[in-house]
């Protein structure tokens, strides 16, 4: 049985900082970093989507947080083919995922601003989320072995936001393409009313990583503001639907990552104690520190795995230097 470790999508969201789950004294970066850490195993650092991830962030990081505890951290906007920003590109480059010179910078800087986490043994996967218009076919396909060829001896996750990546008679190709490439599929939880809903499939494709998001069920998904797209309020029913599922991709892969990313208030890291007292089968969750163990990559091998606040097979999330 794999370790499951139950964590939130950034531990520096504003609504988070906002909410008073930190307590004083520990609301510094530094403090809310090791705060976070004392309650959970993992967290996404989601803010590597907008802007390149530093070295400098990376070290104190991992200076902050016990051995064990990994980082999840979400590829730059550019790399999964999003719009981004010109101020945020380095060296004055044109934002231009298309640009083979503009690539291989970017890729560069990515590639040196996560390395002290995989020195450190805290890289516990790349996060590759592709946009709503990246579909099924040879473009997308080339785009894919082009990521794997770049990242090889990483661990990586790939989510896809078009439902038709997963759908019946599509889904096996998909997980065949993955698994060809030794990327960890992301399963999501969301609202299954929207013409853009991903279905709720965990397909294995890693035998070393599996990753569940929960995204929340708002149907204001793709069109209203990020609190509306995001306001949702696990209950215990909802997150009981998926311990079944969770514990069966625990049964197949040596680590299973559920990270919450309703990101309004506190209901993710609320979502994520409460998942993590379900996952233990009992009345309340006691967290546990981490523990070294190896962590589920090729080498170059990221390093320790935790076990604070998991489940009894393992439990334990948005993320600057804080």
């Amino acid at each position: 049985m794999g370790e499951i470790l139950v964590g939130t999508c950034s531990w520096t969201d504003r609504a988070l900082v906002g909410s008073g789950w930190y307590p004083a004294g520990r609301r510094d970066a530094e403090g809310r970093l090791r705060h976070y850490a004392e309650r959970f195993p993992v967290v996404e650092v989601d803010s590597s989507y907008y802007a390149l991830p530093s070295e400098r962030n990376s070290l104190l990081w991992a200076e902050r947080t016990p051995d064990g505890f990994v980082f999840d951290v979400k590829a730059f906007s550019l790399l999964t083919g999003h719009p981004t920003r010109p101020a945020v590109m380095p060296d004055g480059l044109p934002p231009e995922h298309r640009d083979p010179a503009v690539l291989d910078a970017v890729w560069a800087r990515f590639a040196a601003g996560v390395e002290p986490l995989r020195g450190a043994g805290r890289l516990g996967s790349v996060l590759f989320q592709f946009p709503p218009w990246f579909r099924p076919g040879e473009r997308a396909e080339t785009f894919l072995a082009e990521c794997a060829e770049r990242t090889r001896g990483w661990p990586v996750a790939v989510e896809f936001r078009h439902p038709s990546w997963w759908e019946p008679g599509r889904a096996e190709a998909t997980s065949a393409l993955l698994a060809r490439h030794g990327m960890a599929a992301v399963a999501v939880d969301m609202t299954q009313t929207l013409p853009s809903s991903v279905p709720p499939v965990t397909p294995v494709t890693s035998p070393r990583l599996s990753v569940v998001r929960f995204h929340g069920r708002s149907t204001a998904w793709g069109t209203g503001s990020k609190e509306d797209r995001f306001r949702h309020v696990y209950g215990e029913d909802e997150l009981a639907e998926w311990l079944p599922r969770v514990r069966r991709l625990a049964e197949r892969t040596e680590q299973v990552h559920v990270l919450f990313n309703n990101c309004c208030g506190d209901a993710a890291v609320r979502a994520a104690e409460t998942m993590t007292r379900l996952l233990d089968g009992g009345p309340t969750a006691v967290p546990r520190l981490p523990r070294a163990r190896s962590a589920p990559a090729s080498p170059p091998s990221p390093g320790p795995r935790p076990t604070p606040a998991r489940s009894s097979s393992s439990s334990r999330s948005r993320g600057a230097a804080g």
